[in-house]
């Protein structure tokens, strides 16, 4: 694939540099989209706003960027739902009052075991996991920044650690285009160097356990327990008001099962629908639409319980359904501007020309540490895991083939450094539906995070360090 160079690295470079300095991500991805395609149309800058324009429209010419930003803005209605048929506030009473979450620790541990659990798609995870953690964090004055880590470290981390879900069937497909005869088997035998992931997962409840916070982490934790704010002054967070703080209806009852009912549909409903759109092979089926299926499933299904129990009538659950889509349409805007980037990446050659720089002769022991470097950098600089996976898959294969390195370690190296950088990434869409879901300034979560991922990721180097020259 021919690529523009160095120039290609500019458009994602400048959007991360510019996200971090202003905290302003709406335009900073739109600046670096735009520069990317200046740089395609020759350095015409009103060839590049036309085609700027253009990309953003392309982004829906993609069915499944169609339906995770659908999917996106719908979320939103499933919490407004929740909230205002009194579910939310009854689940998170029945918890308190029975004891089940008392101290700041067992609320931490909650967040973790949901995040862990549930691990057929990382957006899934996360939704559910903030939705039922959220309150009982603000009731404990926990920070939302705190929130918006432990489910961001448990749902991608985590997920590529499982062949049975949406991203071990897209890593499968890769290794099976790549002539692998047993990608099953070569995936799982990834599965104990995958060290990132395994790190990230368990620094999650080492620092929930310990209670011990680093850094910018630490200065929120203390705002939120001195002063009792949830965010920073200034913050601004991903949804909206009604969305955050919508109350319940007045004179209703607060059943827990009113919260229980439109999740659990959304999770149970997430493997029919690969099962069903995979013809009967749970890794053959569509992550995409089985997301936007399993929450249009679970609104339908809240909808239907509120209206039997008498709770709300057709014309609140018609306003709440967009009141709830209407507070999410700024996470649907983010979604469209990371996905449009994403292309003027791909239209750059800026993976490739990244993967091909890293291609030097360099000792046979270095070579996991350097994959996994220059997937991280990958990642972070599109904001993609998958695409990293696509670009680096093909890349790591052969030297597998060629150079007789170890396969688990060598995909592990690819997969882990995929996730790192996905992970810190501030355009990465994981990043972003952490912050939604967490209610809180995606900046923020995005500052506050990186120290933990970089001592995860710097013991994962290490490791494949040694391991790359002992294996």
């Amino acid at each position: 694939m021919d690529t523009f160079g160095w120039l290609s690295v500019l458009p994602p470079v400048l959007a991360i540099f510019l996200a971090i300095k202003t905290k302003h991500v709406y335009l900073s991805l739109t600046v670096g989209i735009w520069l990317g395609w200046t740089i395609i149309s020759g350095g015409n800058p009103v060839t590049g706003i036309i085609r700027t324009v253009n990309a953003l429209v392309l982004v829906f010419a993609d069915a499944d960027n169609t339906r995770v930003i659908l999917f996106s803005a719908m979320i939103g209605a499933i919490i407004t739902f929740t909230q205002y048929s009194g579910g939310m506030k009854g689940f998170v009473n029945w918890i308190v009052e029975n004891g089940l979450i008392k101290t700041r620790r067992s609320a931490g541990v909650l967040a973790w075991f949901l995040g862990v659990v549930i691990f057929i798609e990382s957006s899934i995870c996360v939704l559910v996991s903030g939705a039922v953690s959220r309150p009982i964090f603000d009731k404990l004055r926990i920070s939302r920044e705190k929130l918006s880590y432990i489910l961001d470290s448990t749902s991608a981390p985590k997920c590529v650690l499982i062949p049975l879900n949406a991203w071990g069937a897209f890593v499968l497909g890769l290794l099976a285009t790549q002539g692998v005869e047993e990608p099953v088997r070569m995936f799982v035998s990834s599965i104990p160097f995958n060290f990132y992931a395994l790190l990230a997962v368990g620094l999650v409840l080492a620092v929930v356990l310990s209670g011990r916070d680093l850094g910018p982490m630490r200065a929120a934790e203390k705002r939120v327990q001195e002063t009792g704010k949830l965010l920073r002054d200034g913050a601004e967070p991903l949804v909206s008001d009604d969305v955050i703080m919508m109350p319940a209806k007045e004179g209703i009852p607060l059943r827990p099962l009113n919260m229980l009912i439109p999740v659990v549909v959304m999770v149970v409903s997430m493997p029919i629908v690969l099962f069903i759109t995979g013809g009967g092979n749970l890794m053959d089926g569509s992550g995409s639409l089985a997301v936007l299926w399993a929450v249009i499933l679970g609104l339908v299904a809240g909808a239907v319980a509120y209206r039997a129990q008498g709770i709300l009538n057709m014309k609140e659950i018609t306003d709440i359904f967009m009141k709830g889509v209407g507070g999410l349409i700024p996470v649907a805007a983010l979604m469209m501007l990371a996905f449009a980037i994403g292309d003027t990446c791909e239209a750059l050659g800026t993976g490739p020309f990244v993967a091909q720089a890293a291609e030097a002769t360099l000792p046979r022991g270095v070579i996991p540490a350097i994959l996994f470097l220059t997937s991280c950098f990958i990642a972070f600089s599109t904001g993609t895991s998958w695409g990293t996976f696509a670009i680096m898959v093909p890349i790591a294969v052969p030297m597998i083939q060629i150079i007789g390195l170890h396969p688990g370690l060598v995909l592990a190296a690819v997969l882990g450094g995929g996730v790192f950088g996905d992970h810190c990434s501030p355009i990465s869409d994981t990043t972003i539906i952490s912050s939604m879901a967490a209610a809180t300034d995606h900046i923020d979560h995005v500052r506050t995070q990186i120290p933990y991922a970089l001592i995860a990721g710097g013991m994962a180097l290490a490791l494949y360090l040694l391991f790359g020259f002992a294996l």
